[in-house]
Parts: C-alpha cells; structure tokens; sequence
C-alpha cells in the first residue's frame, strides 16, 4: 500500500531519535498500520551539519514551506522547540490539512487550545504525548486508560534536571551550585537552567496535565511556581531527620468544581512513592475516585524515549488515517475553569526559624499559630553555633494557604524572629 510520508521539523537529539526508531521499526509499523512509513523532508538550519543520525542530504531542507505546503506529506512532526514561529509552522501546516506530532511543552502549554481548535476544524490530529514526561505514556494514560474515572488529584515529578540535582544534594550533601555543575557537565542541565530550576518547565507540564486530567483550561498563568535555588543542605538534612525526601513537585488537586495547581519544593514521606524517584527519572502519581492510586514511571527526557512518544502519538494519527476519523480526538474540556482562593487550599508545612534565644520566644511564636488555628505535627530547637540564636523546625498539621501566610507575615514582625530560613509544603506523615 502507499507509503505515510512524514516532515520532520527539527533533527536534533529528539529528531535523531525519531528518524531511528522509524528507519528500525519498520516492520513493527508496517504490522500495526499496514502500510510503510517514510520521513520525506526534514526542516534544519545548517544543510552541512555533522548529524548524530546517517541522513540523506536530500531529505534535508532550510525551507519550511517544503514541508508546510507540500501536498505529498501527510504528518509533521515538530521537535524543534521555540514559541511563536513554531506556532505559525504548525498553523500553516494544519491550514493545509496535515496532522500534527509535537513534543513541545511550551508551545503546548501556552497555544494548545488555540491549536487543537483549528485543528479539529480543519479535521486534524493534533497529539502531543512527549510533551510532559519523554518516554512516559501519561497523557494517553490520562486520555484513555482513565477515560472512565475522575482525576482528583495529580502529583509528578516532571523535571528530570531538578530531581537530579536534589538527589544528589540529599545524597552526598553538596551543595546546590556544585550539583548544578555537574548536572551541566553531564548533559542533564542547560548552559541557562532557569527554566528548569526556577520550576518553569514542570509549570508547563503541569498546565498541559491539570488540562486533561481535569478536563478544564489551565493556563500556565494559574500555576503557582517555585524553584529550588533556595534549597540548602540544612534544609536536605532536616527532611532526612524528619522522615522526609525534598523533592520538586507538580500538584494539581481537584475538590468538587475548584482546582490548584502548583510546582513547588515539597517534603514527601519517605513512604510515598515519588519519594523512591531517583536521579534523571520522573514520575507522575494519579488519584482517580474509581481506580484509587496508579503511578506512572520512567526516563522524562532523551533521545530514544522521547522519540518513542513522539512515534507512538505517529502511529495513532496513522491509525485514525486507516479509519477515516482524524481531527476527531480533540474533545473540547467539559467544565467551566474555577480556581480555588488561598482559603481553600490546605497542606502541612515545614518552617525553620532562627530567633532569639530567650525565655519566652517560642511561647510567641506559638501564639502567633493558635491565634489561626494551626497546631504543630512536630518540634524541634537546637542552638545556633557561635550565636545568641536558637533554630526552631516545625512541621505544622493541615492549614489553609491563607492562614499560613498570615502567619508568615506575623512572624516577620516578630522582633524575636531574626530570620526566616526556609518554608515548604509537607505531603504525607512524619516520623513520630
């Protein structure tokens, strides 16, 4: 039967990967859809680049219109990267009737809607499983294998630069700047990591995973973002003391209509699941009021497990070809976006203080918590050396975000409180 043909936006690491596992798995593609599939046209930059995949220079182009208006290409595959002009290729493709492969967060997270729209009008596929976590099939988890149920809850690790960086800060108790290094020097980290370290890529992800889990428009506007440069090996120590692993969490929770959405250095119980997520490797653990638990794990970034997303959301455009129903996929989200207030979001916290080291000042300090009606799950105050200092940690039970603020600007007033050394969201029980 007639070959699919593929345009290729980008070779890079991912686009290497895509060509590979398309040029290896014939066969298995040729079983599953029954026909060849052929990349035909690949956009790069530089025609006469060293490529890490064996290409023929004439399947190369520098004009994007060679793949965008070309009649005889049926899929684009986008793996380049960028925002805006990404954007207008992949609206001139759809304009065109071709269906779209994309595993690009940031164009997903930000113009998403707006592409699925025109591409369900112009009866397109539009799949974008690599997006969030590389080789982890999420979204079609979420998508399809829990069609049935209803999310309430979503928790994942979807950086795999920052989980590096702080299992190796808990493990061998450097320093964040000596890890960021490393993690340069080893490929896991940009030469600019703001993106990941300030927590803005998992936002992304985030927006793109409360959208489907939620059925509801998430903008990344409504993500509640906080990086981990602020994370300190004392801070690393405390968790362990505590029962704890920090890591940097994604959470999107739905009670009755509401939802929150968030990234933040969180201290899991070493007894949850996320808290066993090592190194480069993401997660996202999946409350469904039908199904309870379900985790899903594996590498969120790379070559071959990106690409191997990035050709299963290929193989079910091709299969919506074979059955004539593309451009169908895209359902349009079932309810009405409402995000809950400060007063309706509820959590544990850890607090460490330095205050004066006087009778009396723990007594304020506690009054300042009552007087809002949060209690403490665990106490613990030691001297600071060499000062006329005590650290207090605590670990508080639930409280609303607006209390806990309120309390946060309490003690800051209090002259006791001489400084305010960390704060971060509690998931789970603590060592008694």
């Amino acid at each position: 039967m007639e070959a699919i043909s593929i345009g290729l936006l980008g070779l890079g690491t991912v686009g290497s990967g895509v060509v590979k596992i398309i040029e290896r798995n014939q066969d298995k593609l040729m079983h599953q859809i029954g026909c060849p599939v052929k990349v035909s046209k690949i956009l790069v930059r530089e025609l006469d680049k060293e490529r890490e995949v064996e290409i023929n220079p004439e399947l190369l182009t520098a004009n994007p219109d060679d793949i965008l208006k070309n009649d005889n290409i049926d899929v684009v595959i986008e793996v380049m990267g960028g925002l805006e002009k990404t954007k207008e290729y992949l609206q001139e493709a759809i304009n065109h009737h071709k269906h779209i492969v994309t595993a690009n967060k940031d164009l997903m997270a930000v113009y998403g809607p707006e592409l699925l729209q025109s591409a369900s009008e112009n009866q397109c596929d539009l799949f974008y499983e690599a997006s969030v976590a590389g080789g982890i099939p999420i979204l079609r988890g979420l998508v399809d294998g829990l069609a049935s149920d209803r999310i309430t809850k979503m928790m994942g690790i979807v950086n795999g630069t920052t989980n590096f960086i702080l299992t190796k800060m808990s493990k061998e108790g450097s320093a964040y700047e000596e890890v960021l290094k490393e993690a340069q020097a080893l490929g896991y980290a940009e030469s600019d990591p703001t993106a990941d370290v300030e927590g803005l890529d998992a936002a992304r992800k985030m927006a793109i995973l409360s959208t489907l889990g939620f059925s509801m428009n998430i903008d990344l506007d409504d993500v509640k973002v906080n990086g981990i440069t602020e994370i300190t090996e004392e801070d690393l120590q405390y968790a362990k003391q505590l029962g704890y692993s920090m890591k940097l969490i994604g959470i999107a929770h739905r009670e009755g209509e509401k939802v929150e959405v968030s990234v933040q250095p969180t201290m899991l119980a070493e007894t949850h699941p996320l808290a066993g997520v090592q190194d480069e490797y993401n997660a996202v653990y999946v409350y469904g009021e039908a199904v309870g638990e379900t985790m899903f794990y594996g590498p969120g970034a790379g070559s071959l497990p990106t690409a191997t997303a990035v050709v299963s959301d290929l193989v079910a455009v091709m299969k919506n070809m074979r059955l004539g129903v593309n451009g169908r996929s895209a359902a349009v989200p079932q309810f009405e976006k409402k995000l809950k207030d400060d007063k309706e979001i509820f959590a544990k916290y850890f607090l460490r203080l330095h205050v004066s080291d006087e009778v009396g000042v723990f007594a304020n300090i506690t009054n300042i918590f009552s007087q809002r009606g949060v209690s403490f799950e665990k106490i613990l105050q030691v001297p600071v050396k060499e000062k006329e200092l005590a650290e207090i940690v605590v670990v508080t039970h639930q409280a609303s975000l607006e209390d806990y603020e309120n309390i946060m600007l309490h003690l800051r007033d209090l002259e006791a409180v001489k400084e305010i050394k960390s704060s971060y969201r509690v998931e789970g029980g603590a060592k008694r």
